[in-house]
C-alpha cells in the first residue's frame, strides 16, 4: 500500500477490519517490522486521538516517530504555485516536503478545510501537494473532505458489537455552535457503503452531503423514522455542502437523547470525539450503556497500526 487517503485505497474493507482485530488481540506481534523506519506526522490543526493513536501504532511496529506542528514547530507553509511570498508564509511546500521525504519513510498529514471555497477544499490541494513533493507513502490523518483512519476505527467498533444479523446503521446530524466541515460524515458514509450494513443518513433539509460520498444510501429527513430499529447511531455535525460552510439549522431538538431512541431499544451510539456535551449528544447517552465513543477512540490505535503494517509490508 502506497497511500491511505480514502476507502478507495482498500480493495477489501472486511479483510482490513479483520487484520486490525487480529492486531488488537496481539499488538506487539510485528514490533520488528518497522525497525529503523521513521514515520513523520505533520499536524496543521489540533489533534488528540489522531496524534496519540498514530504514534502508539507506529511504536508498536518498532518505528521512530517525528511530529511537526505546522506554524508552531516549523515555518508557515505556502501551497500556491507561483506565489510571491512577501506575506506571512515563509517556506513553500515544494521546498519543505522533499525535506520531510528525505527524513521519513512514511508521511502522515492532518489538514482541515477552510470552509470558504468548496472547490478549493474539495480539490484536496494541500494533501495532493504533500503526496506529490514528499514522494513517500502517505497516510491521511484527516483531509479537507475525508477522515479514513477514523472510519476504519468505526468499522472495527461496529464489527465488534454487531452480532449475527446484518445491522442497521444510521448517520444522524446533530447541532453545533459553529460551522463544522464534512470529512467525518463523508468518510463514514463511503466506508458504510462498502460494508455489510443497512445504511441510512438523517439530517434537516439542506444538509445533504456530496453525492459522491453518499452514493445509494437512504436519505431520511424524518429522524424518528430513520432511527426505528437502528443498531448503531453515529452522531455528527456538519455544515452545509450545498450552501457551503453555512449553518442552516439551529434546532436543539436534533441533539440526540434517550427519548429519541425509544424505537431503537438496542441501539449503540457512536461519535468520533471531541464533542460538545448536551449540544450534540446528551450526558445520559454519553455516560450510559449505549455509548461506544471510548471504544471507538481505543480502536484508533489498531486502525492506524493495520494501515502502517500494510505500508511497511
Amino acid at each position: 500500500m502506497k497511500q491511505f487517503t480514502s476507502v478507495q485505497d482498500i480493495s477489501d474493507v472486511a479483510a482490513l477490519v479483520q487484520e486490525a482485530l487480529e492486531i488488537k488481540a496481539q499488538p506487539l506481534t510485528f514490533q520488528d517490522l518497522g525497525r529503523n523506519k521513521t514515520l513523520g506526522l505533520v499536524f496543521m490543526n489540533p489533534s488528540l486521538r489522531t496524534r496519540l493513536s498514530t504514534q502508539i501504532a507506529a511504536q508498536n511496529l518498532g518505528m521512530q516517530v517525528l511530529v511537526v506542528n505546522a506554524d508552531k514547530d516549523s515555518w508557515a507553509m505556502e501551497f500556491q504555485d507561483g506565489a510571491v511570498m512577501d506575506g506571512g508564509t515563509v517556506e513553500h511546500i515544494k521546498d519543505a516536503a522533499p525535506v520531510l521525504g528525505s527524513y521519513c519513510d512514511i508521511i502522515g498529514v492532518r489538514c482541515f478545510p477552510g470552509l470558504q471555497s468548496r472547490d478549493a477544499d474539495y480539490s484536496e490541494h494541500i494533501m495532493q501537494q504533500f503526496i506529490r513533493y514528499t514522494g513517500k507513502p502517505y497516510v491521511s490523518l484527516e483531509s479537507a473532505t475525508l477522515h479514513p483512519l477514523q472510519s476504519l476505527a468505526d468499522c472495527i467498533t461496529i464489527q465488534e458489537h454487531r452480532g449475527a444479523r446484518r445491522p442497521k446503521v444510521v448517520l444522524a446530524w446533530a447541532p453545533h455552535i459553529k460551522p463544522i466541515p464534512q470529512p467525518v460524515a463523508n468518510s463514514f458514509s463511503e466506508w458504510m457503503l462498502r460494508s455489510d450494513v443497512d445504511f441510512v443518513i438523517t439530517h434537516p433539509e439542506g444538509y445533504e452531503l456530496d453525492p459522491k460520498f453518499t452514493g445509494n444510501a437512504t436519505i431520511e429527513y424524518d429522524r424518528q423514522k430513520a432511527l426505528q430499529g437502528a443498531d448503531f447511531v453515529y452522531v455528527k455535525n456538519w455544515s452545509s455542502y450545498r450552501d457551503y460552510g453555512k449553518v442552516l439549522c439551529t434546532d436543539s431538538n436534533w441533539m440526540l437523547t434517550e427519548q429519541h431512541l425509544r424505537d431503537a431499544p438496542n441501539a449503540r451510539v457512536m461519535h468520533c470525539l471531541p464533542l460538545r456535551r448536551n449540544v450534540e449528544l446528551s450526558d445520559e447517552i454519553l455516560d450510559g450503556p449505549r455509548s461506544l465513543v471510548q471504544q471507538q477512540a481505543a480502536n484508533r490505535v489498531f486502525a492506524a497500526q493495520a494501515v502502517l503494517r500494510r505500508m511497511l509490508s
